[in-house]
């Protein structure tokens, strides 16, 4: 299988520069439904079905199988979209420089789709049924919280015995074993303008009363176990000798267990329910909308296999723990044995430096290609 890979390493680059150099960040329906095209174009040829989940706001969603799959137990997971706005493509086209390809969504996850469709080929190529074994949900909308996506992916697991997620390893290769928890939150704060100079005692100023919140948020952050609160976003005010009569926070709030959620939603809603400056309103809104991919027994076993795979094909497996967020969490929750961070090595993604280590390619499309393989004999 390794000649195989070797032997279409430069059809992968190629592949990879294309999708690259195409935008298709997230809010950039055209942009993102094309690279699902060109993708889903590939694995017809290889005789898949492609079932198209049309999205109005957003890229359309792609489910894939091959058309002799019946119950497959293994749900690979990527997404076609990218934090990049339009014009990044043409400003930062794809470039090779030395060892490493650069380029938006190089690595986070454009070189992961053409890693999936490789190991696919691969396997193939071997004749092994491992290719009926799987089913692929590409989504549209990662990058801004899989907001039209997670019912879906839900949807699609259900079932499933594994759940392979493309988020690209981290620079020293590691695997993600877990994740923790995302939450976003905002706080609307009234209160009433007054001249600052003339009659600043007949305002009730909403900054004020905001900045008493915020100081009681961040209040709410253990570090030691997992937990962050952090107002990364505030607006208000209508000019610098005004008392603000308005005022908003924007709030990322992390957990490492799903036990931590409701105990810290409490706490968030008690120090909203009250006011500090009188003759001000505090409204919340939000929710946890990710939760935790926590390293339970079922991962742990799904990452001895790898880890068995690894020493055969001559990768040293590791794994690690993030703070940021990924469709693995949907799955994990669900009770289904999940290992993130399968994609090539790389790194600085989400900003102009992003970057693939092309030597990476290879061995992890092999790494993929046999985990499929191993765990449809299981």
């Amino acid at each position: 299988m390794i000649k195989f890979i070797e032997n279409e390493q430069l059809e992968m680059i190629n592949l990879i520069k294309k999708l690259v150099n195409i935008d298709s960040g997230s809010h950039l329906k055209s942009g993102v439904d094309k690279v699902g095209e060109i993708i889903a174009l590939e694995f017809f040829e290889l005789g898949f079905i492609i079932q198209e989940v049309k999205n109005d706001e957003y890229g359309n969603h792609l489910i894939i199988k091959h058309k002799q799959a019946i119950n497959p137990s293994i749900i690979v997971l990527a997404h076609l979209d990218t934090v990049f706005p339009e014009g990044t493509a043409g400003e930062r086209q794809f470039r090779i420089k030395g060892d490493r390809a650069y380029g938006p969504g190089v690595i986070d996850m454009k070189s992961s789709l053409v890693v999936v469709l490789y190991a696919v080929k691969a396997l193939i190529h071997e004749g092994d049924q491992g290719v009926k074994n799987i089913q692929l949900v590409l989504n549209s909308d990662e990058e801004i919280g899989s907001l039209t996506s997670r019912l879906l992916i839900e949807r699609e697991a259900k079932g499933k015995k594994y759940a392979l997620v493309m988020e690209p390893a981290r620079k020293n290769g590691s695997l993600v074993s877990s994740r923790r928890g995302k939450g976003n939150y905002t706080i609307s704060v009234k209160g009433k303008a007054a001249h600052s100079g003339i009659e600043p005692e007949k305002g009730r100023s909403a900054i004020e009363e905001l900045a008493y919140k915020i100081i009681q948020l961040h209040e709410l952050s253990d570090l030691d176990n997992g937990i962050s609160v952090n107002v990364g976003l505030i607006e208000g005010g209508s000019s610098v000798n005004t008392v603000s009569d308005h005022a908003v926070a924007h709030i990322d709030i992390r957990i490492a267990e799903m036990d931590q959620a409701e105990p810290l939603e409490e706490k968030i809603e008690k120090i909203c329910s009250t006011t500090d400056v009188a003759g001000t309103v505090v409204s919340l809104e939000g929710e946890i909308n990710r939760p935790p991919m926590e390293k339970n027994k079922k991962t742990e076993k799904l990452l001895g296999i790898i880890r068995e795979i690894g020493d055969k094909i001559g990768i040293e497996i590791e794994d690690t723990a993030t703070g940021g967020g990924s469709d693995a969490s949907f799955t994990s929750a669900l009770g289904i044995a999940t290992i993130d961070g399968l994609g090539p090595i790389g790194g600085n993604a989400h900003s102009d430096k992003e970057y693939l280590e092309l030597s990476s390619l290879i061995p992890r499309t092999l790494l993929l290609a046999t985990i499929i393989q191993r765990l449809s004999r299981s």
